[in-house]
């Protein structure tokens, strides 16, 4: 299951291309399969015929039942909500899940520390892939950036430009740069060569855009966060985040993720209003310092919480008696590998460790620890 439609259907195709030649039926399933083929597609799931599966959110709607569903893989799990994950668990019988992410969410690295889930960890960028440059500069610096990129396009004739706003349309409520707006200003600088894509196209539209963008006919690309996963363009090399005060840190490092994939330096510009708030401030020093998901994952984690452990807020601190999950990460970490030792060898708790054990939950159940350290 993967976020968007551009991914589900790029998964599907180097699944299908690997497939073929074992001879493992495949199909791809979003929202766009529609009428008689939408219907055989469900058959087909139901009846067992195709056994890889690669959809967006539609593979969670009640229309869609398989016959074993024994292996689920959700991309980019922190686009995905805790009931929107449980949904697809439940349409098989304890199915294997493996989650996939750049940067998790404070909420799953939290489940990590708490030994709810096992972590590989890829701390190493692909083969030939260069660091991203990341600036952080002000609104009053637009003129500038965009007389750079005309420089930069002339010189580097492959070079293409992600130029990313928060809104599709401008709204009288909100201050925020609408992805329209900005088209129309590019197009006036920058000819033919802009084109603009977002989440309210139709399928068909958004896919003769890319197509266009990756065959290099486009050189700047307008856009919301719908590029903001999968897609996957070598020659991309600049990325323009417009107010990027107002994105996450979660949806920044995505969104840089997308250039410098060919192995080209790359240059991410992180553009924000005049004025900040000090947590707003401190995401985009995060974004300047580090390119490391987890440490991302770490920042994001002491700037909005991770939720809650056993509810479905993904956000927010829990309040905690004793331990503090933003500086006690490492603690936490060896406190559950210690007691998953210790059950191990002593399911039934009756060695003297087991008995200390017992005792510690004994105490936590009766509220007494807190008040005895506190002693």
């Amino acid at each position: 299951m993967a976020p968007t439609d551009i991914l589900a259907r790029q998964h599907a195709k180097t699944l299908e291309h690997w497939c073929r030649l074992l001879q493992v039926p495949t199909a791809v399933y979003t929202a766009r399969e529609k009428g008689t083929a939408r219907k055989e597609l469900l058959r087909q799931f139901e009846g067992g015929e195709i056994k890889i599966i690669v959809g967006t959110h539609a593979l969670i709607t009640e229309a869609v039942q398989f016959q074993n569903i024994g292996v689920i893989v959700i991309d980019e799990q922190h686009k995905f909500g805790v009931e929107q994950r449980l949904k697809l668990c439940q349409k098989g019988k304890n199915p294997d899940m493996l989650l996939l992410s750049a940067t998790p969410i404070p909420r799953t690295l939290s489940m990590t520390i708490y030994g709810d889930m096992d972590v590989s960890v890829l701390d190493e960028k692909p083969a030939g892939r260069q660091p991203v440059k990341t600036s952080v500069l002000p609104q009053k610096s637009l003129a500038e950036v965009i007389n750079r990129l005309q420089v930069f396009l002339n010189e580097n004739p492959t070079l293409q430009v992600y130029w990313v706003c928060p809104l599709v349309e401008q709204s009288e409520k909100t201050d925020l740069m609408a992805a329209t707006k900005r088209f129309e200003e590019l197009t006036a600088v920058f000819g033919d060569k802009v084109a603009l894509i977002h989440g309210k196209m139709k399928g068909a539209e958004k896919d003769a855009i890319m197509a266009d963008f990756i065959a290099g006919k486009t050189k700047v690309l307008v856009s919301t966060t719908v590029i903001e996963v999968g897609v996957d363009v070598k020659t991309a090399g600049i990325m323009v985040i417009e107010q990027a005060e107002r994105f996450g840190l979660s949806a920044l490092h995505q969104l840089r993720g997308r250039i410098g994939r060919g192995g080209e330096e790359a240059i991410c510009l992180l553009i924000h209003a005049p004025y900040l708030s000090k947590i707003a401030t401190k995401r985009l020093n995060v974004m300047r310092q580090t390119e490391d998901g987890f440490k991302i994952a770490e920042a994001d984690l002491h700037v909005r919480g991770a939720g809650e452990v056993l509810g479905l807020r993904q956000s927010g601190f829990p309040e905690f008696k004793i331990a503090d999950l933003s500086e006690h990460q490492d603690l936490l970490y060896l406190a559950a590998q210690e007691a998953r030792n210790i059950l191990a060898k002593d399911p039934e708790l009756q060695t003297e460790r087991g008995q200390k054990l017992r005792l510690l939950l004994y105490l936590f159940k009766q509220d007494a620890l807190y008040k005895l350290i506190r002693i």
